[in-house]
């Protein structure tokens, strides 16, 4: 995105932070956002945290939001997520049970950032960090984790667009996006 945030990209006339966190406070006791850039969220009303590791990608950022969880269980979504959907996520957490976490796959991949996560995992986390292993896909094969088939997710309306995430200029504009700020 040029080293735009994309958090801060407008779908639908509205940041996707601001939509996201709104969201989230319907669905959540507790919102933290895991950034290195606490000050453009302040508006927001939002606890923040910062990575304990920083530079060592999304493992790091959800070790950072797990630590600061007051809750047995935390749902990620990455920061670029416009559609994300409550139902969708309710149909996840609806799943927790003996899992240390529950990731969804779409087309053929796994989604660990709009996945279901339980806190007990920042130590195990830690661990891959001070370790170097800082690869969230290569740490999810050291726990158990209920992969949600894209067979059963097709069965939950908006599925599609929750799990739609915006990495290119293109991709931002073919949700109808863009960056109101120059």
């Amino acid at each position: 995105m040029g080293g735009r945030d994309k958090a801060f990209a407008a779908v639908g006339g509205e940041p996707i932070a601001v939509r996201t966190v709104r969201l989230f406070r319907a669905l959540f006791p507790q919102v933290i956002v895991a950034t290195h850039r606490p000050e453009r969220f302040r508006g927001l009303g939002v606890q923040t945290v910062a990575d304990r590791y920083p530079g060592c990608g999304p493992l790091a950022g959800i070790h950072a939001g797990l630590l600061g969880s007051h809750h047995p269980h935390a749902f990620v979504a990455a920061c670029d997520m416009p559609g994300l959907d409550g139902d969708v996520i309710r149909f996840l957490l609806a799943r927790i049970g003996a899992a240390d976490a529950i990731v969804p796959c779409w087309d053929g991949d796994v989604e660990p950032l709009h996945a279901v996560y339980a806190v007990r995992l920042a130590s195990d986390m830690e661990t891959s960090l001070r370790a170097g292993r800082y690869a969230l896909r290569d740490f999810l094969d050291t726990i158990t984790v209920d992969y949600v088939t894209e067979t059963e997710l097709r069965g939950v309306r908006r599925v599609a667009a929750s799990l739609t995430n915006v990495n290119t200029p293109e991709e931002l504009a073919a949700v109808g996006g863009h960056f109101e700020e120059p």
